[in-house]
């Protein structure tokens, strides 16, 4: 009875999947992406070195979470399967392929990430704890007067962060322990519940400082070994990015053919690099952004799009391919494939650097989807004692991950993703002229010499801006060349 309910919801969820990773999700973010992309001039390329060093300035210490911690905590919640059994997964279904059309939706998701931060700070407000607090659902509410579509987005999120995303978290954390170290499954998400509970008790402040740890130590750890791996088949990277390509489009017979590749690495590659999607959005919202405009906190959030899908999951990808596992996977799919690719290469202690890389990435990505989850809460429902409730709801669904079927995991969150990308999407598209707006005073500022500044005065045309934070009129004041080498942010 239980297994004939459960054949019967995996059918309907893989039927649900197929309208939307077949064909609406893929037009409509290639469509978003190329729209953004060319109204804000190919920013993602002509100002990539501006953003990297906004990410970097952003370690200053301010008021509130800094720039970099909601960096961080962005990756904590893209850094996670995708990058690991998310890129394996689009190989073993879609071939080589899948990784160009990963890169593909990553360049373009850049410019979709930037307007949807912009947004996000633009239409922040503060809580009764002095917290700022944001995301689609705000702006929907506040920007476009819908507090029916913020709703219906918060539900949204809540489903595919708050449970199925950290799901799938869990379920690829045992899945490596078990693998390297043959621990039971109950045993390990026992622990990952108290681990997570620990965390999230403390709100958003307690993850973004547990973030700022994990983060850049898993980044750089897991890199070092892909580098590794780069160094020992070097003669091979010109063949294996050609195959690629022409896998991409089908010259090449590979797993899937082009409109598989196509298909598998652009839902791999939202699920890793979360563009358009809506989800960092909402810890964009919280950073006390520095400079204090709406506009550095969407080059920041671009950036993270880059490091997520360009480097670590390229990263993922370059194991895999060169390793030549995919000749004989022995039946290895998700991230035990990456396990066998790197243990082909390193010898059997790489299954544990794995297991230890999955433990990080992972542990951080539920505490991140956590925090996303908590401000839509939040924005549903002004009553803390909710948040109680649900946390308990989140830890019972990491349980319930740590043990179900791989397959059913991922499915169930590709169909939350692909539902809260459609209805995020449009909210952006209709409120495109002011990220627009906001972008170009940025722009104009920066030519100007000044540090930019965002003063709500400027801008009365903008409906639902919080006064609290963005009242003040006017007040920048043009640099001296000396004063623009140290005070003033770089010229574009």
């Amino acid at each position: 009875m239980f297994e004939s309910i459960l054949n019967s919801v995996e059918a309907a969820i893989n039927a649900i999947n197929g309208i939307l990773w077949g064909s609406v999700l893929i037009y409509v973010l290639v469509a978003a992406g190329v729209l953004f992309t060319l109204r804000l001039g190919f920013i993602q390329l002509r100002m990539f070195g501006h953003g990297a060093k906004l990410v970097i300035k952003g370690r200053e210490k301010t008021n509130g979470i800094s720039s970099f911690q909601v960096f961080c905590t962005s990756m904590a919640a893209r850094v996670g399967t995708g990058n690991m059994a998310g890129v394996a997964v689009a190989i073993t279904v879609g071939g080589a392929g899948a990784i160009f059309w990963m890169w593909l939706i990553a360049l373009l998701g850049m410019a979709t990430a930037f307007i949807e931060s912009t947004l996000a700070q633009v239409y922040k407000v503060k809580d009764s704890d002095g917290q700022y607090r944001g995301g689609p659902a705000y702006y929907m509410e506040r920007g476009l007067g819908k507090r029916w579509m913020g709703t219906l987005f918060s539900v949204l999120l809540i489903i595919a962060f708050g449970f199925s995303f950290n799901a799938a978290q869990a379920n690829t954390m045992t899945d490596a322990l078990n693998n390297a170290f043959g621990f039971d499954k109950t045993l390990v998400g026992v622990i990952i519940v108290v681990a997570a509970a620990y965390i999230i008790t403390g709100g958003l402040k307690k993850v973004a400082k547990a973030s700022e740890l994990i983060v850049p130590v898993m980044a750089v750890a897991y890199l070092a070994i892909a580098m590794v791996v780069l160094v020992m088949n070097l003669e091979q990277v010109p063949a294996a990015i050609e195959y690629i390509v022409k896998s991409a489009f089908g010259w090449e017979e590979a797993a899937g053919g082009a409109m598989g590749a196509m298909m598998a690495g652009i839902a791999r590659g939202l699920f890793s690099n979360e563009a358009g999607m809506g989800s960092a959005a909402n810890i964009a919202a919280s950073a006390s952004p520095n400079p204090n405009h709406p506009a550095s906190q969407g080059f920041v959030q671009m950036i993270g799009v880059f490091v997520d899908t360009i480097v670590i999951c390229s990263a993922s990808a370059a194991i895999i391919l060169l390793s030549g596992v995919l000749d004989n996977p022995g039946g290895q799919k998700g991230i035990g494939l990456l396990q066998l690719a790197l243990t082909n290469e390193l010898g059997g202690w790489a299954a544990y650097f794995v297991a230890f890389a999955i433990i990080l990435f992972c542990f951080s990505s539920i505490i991140a989807n956590y925090s996303y989850a908590e401000s839509n809460v939040m924005f549903l429902t002004k009553s803390k004692r909710i948040l109680y409730v649900f946390r308990g709801l989140v830890l019972a669904m990491v349980m319930a991950g740590s043990v179900a079927s791989l397959q059913l995991v991922w499915n169930f969150a590709d169909v939350s993703m692909g539902l809260m990308a459609l209805v995020n999407i449009a909210a952006i598209v209709m409120l495109s002229k002011v990220a627009f707006a906001v972008i170009k005073d940025y722009e104009k500022q920066i030519k100007a010499g000044v540090t930019p500044t965002f003063h709500a005065a400027e801008f009365p045309e903008i409906n639902g801006l919080d006064d609290g934070i963005w009242r003040g009129k006017p007040s920048a004041v043009v640099l001296t060349k000396e004063q623009n080498k140290t005070e003033a942010l770089p010229e574009v």
